[in-house]
């Protein structure tokens, strides 16, 4: 005798869709531990239960067709094991997350799955500086124009800032290197985003050490060669203020200038009307995907780990 099929059952039969939606929903915001307890659930049935919902979530999203992508690495667990995010930035959220690394393998596995028909719809990837990524997207979707993400950029530029304030402290003894002591966060950071005492700090360090001083201006001012909307102003400013450092012995920034060089296209696309996408949202992204693995500490089911951060940015149902 054939069985009846309720549309109203979710996989499980014991819970109704609308209960399973429900605990789904839950784990967006708590941990699969936390939920099993408070309904007195079993893990697993939990787990299932989410699972189910962030599958109808993807369905409801529909198939993806992008025409800006974002491209980015994220670390899954220790030891520089990597998975490729690639999200869909006209639609903010995630459309792919796979590899076996960072590779241009890694990466021509998007592409694969993407179909060369939809590849071709491609107008601009924002990657970072990371050969295998641009390579890849050369190969399989020449049409693409490069964009280097502005917040990788100032990564390497906050690096090379580092190591100057690593070798003052080095260079320096005694009494002057107090001021230096614990404030990577404070000089790092954004003057808006530190406290009142952060901004304190800082305002000593930099008074205490001229190098250190130099340095921080220098990083605040490169921040302003997004702001332009003409390349040649942009290569104008670039120029000027790669020549600022010429007798300041700033090493890092010295190499960090002589790579924007290497880079240059990839970061001026920027300034064409076409390619003024919101850069923000690859790092907001990789914000998400770090607090779900806090959640998940010890995760090891990479195809829930998948569904998480494929739906984190869509809609609740």
């Amino acid at each position: 005798m054939k069985q009846e099929k309720l549309s109203f059952l979710a996989d499980n039969p014991f819970y109704s869709k609308r209960f399973a939606f429900y605990i789904g929903k839950r784990c967006s915001s708590s941990t699969v531990k936390d939920i099993a307890e408070e309904f007195h659930l079993d893990h697993g049935t939990v787990k299932e239960l989410e699972i189910q919902y962030m599958a109808e979530k993807l369905r409801r999203a529909g198939k993806p067709r992008p025409n800006v992508i974002g491209i980015d690495e994220n670390s899954i667990r220790k030891g520089h094991i990597y998975r490729i995010v690639v999200s869909d930035l006209e639609k903010r959220r995630p459309i792919w997350f796979g590899g076996e690394d960072r590779s241009k393998e890694s990466m021509d596995l998007f592409y694969e799955w993407l179909g060369p028909a939809k590849t071709k719809h491609i107008r601009l990837a924002v990657m970072d500086m990371w050969k295998p990524f641009e390579k890849s997207t050369r190969e399989k979707a020449p049409q693409a124009a490069i964009l280097y993400d502005k917040f990788h950029v100032i990564r390497h530029l906050n690096g090379a800032l580092d190591k100057i304030r690593k070798s003052e402290y080095a260079r320096l003894t005694g009494n002057s290197r107090k001021f230096i002591k614990g404030q990577k966060y404070t000089l790092l950071s954004h003057r808006e985003n530190l406290t009142t005492d952060g901004r304190r700090s800082l305002k000593t360090l930099l008074a205490a050490n001229k190098r250190l001083n130099t340095a921080y201006i220098l990083k605040e001012e490169f921040g302003q060669l997004w702001d332009y909307q003409s390349e040649a102003w942009a290569r104008k400013f670039f120029d000027n203020w790669k020549a600022s450092l010429k007798w300041q012995r700033l090493k890092p920034y010295e190499k960090f200038a002589k790579m924007i060089e290497r880079h240059w296209d990839g970061i001026a696309a920027f300034c064409k009307p076409e390619n003024k996408v919101a850069l923000g949202f690859v790092e907001g992204l990789n914000n998400k995907i770090r607090v779900i693995q806090r959640r998940s500490y010890g995760l090891r089911d990479e195809e829930y780990l998948r569904l998480k951060v494929l739906t984190c940015m869509l809609p609740e149902i």
